[in-house]
């Protein structure tokens, strides 16, 4: 018999961020596979007992991939347990092909991005009405070069909300870039530190101008998502233009509009 591997987004590190799904495969799992230098090792306390569990950090991908297929041959049901959601810079078509080759049955179950743990955590919001409507989930270019028109300086130009990823070493290109891009000293920068991990998240608030100060005094040099965004803020901000899904001008099939349709900016 030949099992089939699940690829479990894990999210951002809080066990009870796991999807329903996730948990489940995870209490029905022969053999499980977990980033142990990214997920919460709690996460693994959904395996049953017997179940067999290994971490992955001093693995190479070959060694990854012959693990998974080793375990399939003798399991019905294997996780490959990954940080945030196994579709984000996550080694999931490396790891994919192999097992499509081999003849295996595999399957993706969606997580939680740390871009979104972070900015839940901060109790800010990515996109507003009138001020941006687009977030870019991005990373500065380190081991792995950044592809043309992709770098930062490009992106930033947009305004939109950016989501920098694996960055935080990289926080003085993260601002040079910025600035290159013609974003103001005072801009407001939200980093969050192992966003949603019980006792161990950190917040920091700061502009451009003083974020990494503001980081090296918390000594955050490591797992923490940078999000800089004109969003930022706005539970402050003494006036908002209002989301026109839920203004009492508008109509949809669900409700009829109850006042005069507010007039559209030109």
């Amino acid at each position: 018999m030949t099992g089939k591997v699940w690829f479990v987004g894990a999210g951002p590190g809080d066990p009870e961020l796991l999807t329903l799904k996730g948990q489940r495969l995870l209490a029905s799992a022969g053999a499980v596979l977990f980033a142990g230098s990214l997920v919460n090792q709690a996460a693994t306390l959904f395996a049953p007992a017997g179940c067999e569990i290994r971490d992955s950090k001093d693995m190479t991908l070959e060694e990854m991939t012959a693990w998974l297929l080793d375990q399939a041959a003798r399991h019905a049901c294997v996780v490959r347990l990954q940080t945030g959601d196994p579709g984000l810079y996550g080694a999931l078509v490396e790891m994919t092909r192999p097992l499509t080759a081999a003849g295996i049955d595999w399957a993706v179950v969606p997580g939680v991005s740390s871009a979104f743990a972070s900015a839940a955590a901060a109790g800010e919001t990515l996109t507003l009405p009138e001020v941006t409507q687009t977030v870019i989930l991005t990373r500065m270019a380190g081991r792995t070069p950044m592809p043309p028109g992709e770098d930062l300086e490009a992106l930033a130009a947009h305004g939109a909300t950016l989501c920098i990823f694996l960055s935080i070493t990289l926080l003085h290109e993260v601002q040079r870039a910025l600035r290159a891009a013609g974003w103001a000293e005072d801009s407001p920068i939200l980093v969050v530190q192992k966003a949603s991990w019980p006792g161990e998240e950190k917040i920091v608030r700061g502009t451009l101008a003083d974020i990494k100060r503001r980081c090296q005094a918390e000594k955050i040099a490591s797992q923490a998502m940078i999000i800089a965004s004109p969003t930022l803020g706005a539970a402050d901000w003494p006036t908002l233009a209002r989301s026109r899904l839920y203004d009492p001008g508008f109509s949809h099939r669900f409700r009829k509009a109850t006042a005069p349709a507010p007039e559209t900016p030109a």
